[in-house]
């Protein structure tokens, strides 16, 4: 099997001019599947096997439709530009951003863009750091 290119940045210092950082509306909730339990795939922003259970990611209000317990409700946040896999340095550089802000943040990496989930009290200054991030690196 071959690797597929995505025409992803590899530069950081472009990763970071050209972030775009995009605020998605609502609220996102992750939670982990009982054993057994299934939901609908169309509902779920991301997903991960772990050996305690399949943990999900979907908007707060379906969790809490399918009384799912959260274990976090996050803000959710793309970063627009279209990063490679392999790039180096990107996470490392808005998650130390976003600490020095004393922001936690989950990283899921899409095959093209990176998704932040963030504590939603908190999107509008992970917005503002991330913008600050950007423009620093724009020049």
């Amino acid at each position: 099997m071959s690797e597929v290119d995505t025409g992803g940045i590899h530069d950081l210092d472009r990763l970071l001019a050209e972030m775009r950082p995009l605020l998605h509306a609502g609220r996102y909730a992750f939670t982990t599947l009982p054993p057994g339990r299934t939901i609908d795939p169309a509902q779920v922003v991301a997903s991960i096997r772990e050996t305690e259970g399949l943990s999900v990611v979907l908007t707060e209000a379906d969790a809490l439709a399918l009384d799912l317990p959260i274990a976090f409700l996050a803000a959710w946040i793309t970063l627009e530009v279209h990063s490679d896999l392999a790039a180096v340095g990107l996470t490392a550089a808005f998650s130390q951003a976003l600490a020095q802000a004393g922001i936690g943040c989950n990283v899921v990496a899409g095959t093209v863009h990176d998704h932040l989930f963030v504590p939603a009290e908190r999107a509008a200054d992970a917005m503002a750091v991330l913008q600050a991030l950007q423009e620093d690196a724009a020049g």
